[in-house]
């Protein structure tokens, strides 16, 4: 089969498109057809090499997997060959793609109890875009943010993948959203999503313009995957008895606190990682309902995966970007 591999732990010239051994279902283990794939700032990390980890390498990284069963290995009932299905890459606390061989190929093998049937309505384009991004910003909105209709909440970096997908969840929640971009080209797509405040963090202090538009009392929550480069600006975004929220730190894990506010403000500090089931299968659901459509900067074939990467790498994607093996 064809797999984008990656032989070389570095820059871009480290991924190769190549052919690579058909996996072989274990017990208990499916393999799928990929259809589609969804790119994450973390197949650049892993490509890179991710700190504390020693992949054996080739190793095919890509954990959003959307695609059809293509063979079953022993033991495995409740799944049929041909049937549509959306991968959950979480493994027994490891991650498809990460720390085991990912969807950036052909065909991928994950254990059968993570497949997910995929509704009629739902394409294999749309359930690639749900979990790393989608899944990863509706569990830290809702579950560890607890974010609430009528609450003001400001997003860091918003036309990336999570970005974009806190935005559309923030709206779906009944949240006032000010969101942050880079460009005015991405800040005219947020508010075509329904943000409701625009910032353009390389044209004006974002942390200023946030006090400013919410009067001088700070947000409700503040999205800040961003780390080093941000995180004393979103400290002093945050209202009183507000809440920080992150998944990630971009530009470094290294960051300024400015901790009287956090102490005077009495600010919750809330980390969220990954997802679960349930929110794979709420984002699947409100899919099929009509109430979220997944926002794709563009679809690749496996043969310019270097292109997906580099638009990924230097920052000009908006929404997620997809790969068809």
């Amino acid at each position: 089969m064809k797999a984008a591999l990656i032989v070389e732990r570095g820059g871009p010239e480290g991924r190769v498109v190549a052919e690579h051994p058909e996996p072989q279902p274990g017990p208990g283990e499916a393999v799928v057809r990929v259809r589609a794939v969804g790119l994450n700032h973390l197949d650049i990390f892993v490509r890179r090499g991710v700190a504390g980890k020693h992949l054996p390498l080739p190793h095919v990284s890509g954990g959003d997997i959307a695609g059809e069963v293509h063979a079953l290995g022993e033991g495995v009932t409740g799944v049929q060959v041909g049937q549509r299905v959306l991968v959950d890459p979480l493994v027994d606390n490891k991650a498809l793609g990460e720390d085991l061989p990912g969807g950036l190929a052909e065909y991928a093998v994950a254990p059968a109890k993570n497949l997910i049937p995929l509704p009629d309505a739902v394409t294999f384009e749309q359930a690639a875009s749900l979990p790393i991004a989608y899944g990863t910003a509706l569990r830290m909105l809702i579950t560890r943010g607890r974010l609430q209709a009528g609450e003001t909440v400001a997003i860091l970096g918003a036309s990336g993948g999570v970005g974009v997908a806190c935005v559309q969840i923030a709206k779906l929640t009944g949240a006032k959203v000010i969101a942050c971009a880079g460009t005015q080209e991405k800040l005219d797509r947020l508010q075509a999503l329904g943000a409701d405040v625009l910032v353009n963090y390389r044209e004006e202090d974002f942390s200023k313009r946030i006090w400013t538009e919410t009067g001088k009392t700070g947000v409700d929550m503040m999205v800040d995957y961003t780390g080093a480069d941000t995180w004393e600006g979103s400290v002093r975004a945050t209202k009183v008895g507000g809440r920080i929220v992150t998944c990630g730190a971009t530009s470094g894990y290294d960051v300024s606190m400015f901790l009287p506010y956090v102490w005077v403000r009495e600010i919750d500090i809330l980390g969220s990682n990954a997802w679960t089931r349930d929110d794979l299968q709420q984002l699947l659901d409100w899919i099929g309902e009509g109430k979220l459509e997944p926002v794709v900067h563009g679809v690749f074939p496996l043969e310019e995966i270097h292109e997906a990467e580099r638009l990924l790498e230097d920052r000009e994607v908006f929404g997620k970007v997809l790969v068809r093996p």
